[in-house]
């Protein structure tokens, strides 16, 4: 089994390469660390640019349940099916829902910060960074946050400036340099993502 990572910043691009992947590579698991948030009921469109608590700051590596996603890990090493939690992001809590994710020759991980830990990080036989210019990643966090998640214009605004952006350059960005594959622009970058996907498509048998 092996562990491909793939990190960079919100709204980079990461869930584009995992699409594209998925086009070509069918026998895989995916673990998304989006679904390891700890739970932040106290959190509403008119607050969640001032919250101060580390656990209530989305673009903190303390607001990620990383023990369980580090156990569910190894439990996917050792052949073991896991169920991975799910998070509702409109009222900002893990649900009681869980989804099944059998172990296969292939495991993708996904998110912001999983390359923060070393524990974690240990883990990943193969690092990817998605590297995107800001401003494209701004809009893209834009129009998700609105369309899906019931955000308005101005808490999307509030929370980039005071959060992900300074989230992004202390804690994100510096990760770039455990990446054994940087991909500027993720799956629009064709080439980058021919050559990604060959060589996946040999460890997923």
């Amino acid at each position: 089994m092996k562990i491909v990572g793939i990190a960079g910043g919100s709204g980079s691009g990461k869930t584009t390469v995992v699409s594209r992947i998925t086009e070509i590579v069918r026998d895989f698991a995916l673990v998304a660390q989006d679904n390891y948030y700890k739970s932040a009921e106290n959190i509403t469109n008119a607050n969640i640019a001032e919250l101060k608590p580390r656990s209530a700051d989305f673009d903190h590596p303390d607001a990620f349940d990383s023990d369980l996603l580090r156990d569910q890990l190894e439990a996917l090493r050792a052949g073991q099916a896991i169920r991975m939690p799910q998070y509702d992001f409109v009222r900002n809590r893990r649900t009681e829902e869980t989804v099944l994710v059998e172990p296969r020759p292939l495991v993708i991980l996904e998110g912001i910060m999983i390359y923060t830990e070393a524990r974690i990080r240990s883990l990943i036989d193969l690092k990817l960074y998605v590297d995107t210019p800001d401003d494209i990643r701004f809009i893209r966090r834009l129009r998700r946050d609105i369309r899906e998640r019931g955000r308005t214009v101005d808490s999307v605004i509030d929370q980039y400036v005071e959060k992900v952006r300074p989230g992004h350059y202390e804690f994100v960005e510096p990760t770039k340099v455990f990446a054994d594959l940087i991909i500027p622009e993720g799956g629009h970058n064709d080439r980058a993502m021919e050559v990604l996907i060959a060589f996946l498509a040999k460890i997923a048998g």
